[in-house]
């Protein structure tokens, strides 16, 4: 399994609709609106490190109102 934390950049007074879109994507095990940089943390476990290229790359960045994101692969 590969594990990935998708760090998010939303428009302004989008976080909420957004979180929901994500979570709802298969291989997202849960997304958070959080303080700081960023404005929702998304965690996905898939199997291969190509669906976690899909998850981040694909779908996220093609819901509208995503404004950036950055994707960090666990290594334990």
């Amino acid at each position: 399994m590969v594990t990935a934390f998708v760090m998010i950049k939303a428009n302004t007074g989008e976080a909420d609709r957004l979180r929901d879109e994500i979570e709802a994507i298969d291989g997202v095990e849960s997304a958070h609106i959080v303080a700081g940089d960023v404005d929702i943390i998304a965690k996905a476990r898939v199997e291969t490190p190509a669906e976690v290229k899909n998850i981040a790359a694909t779908q996220i960045q093609g819901i509208d109102g995503i404004e950036d994101t950055q994707t960090y692969i666990a290594m334990d």
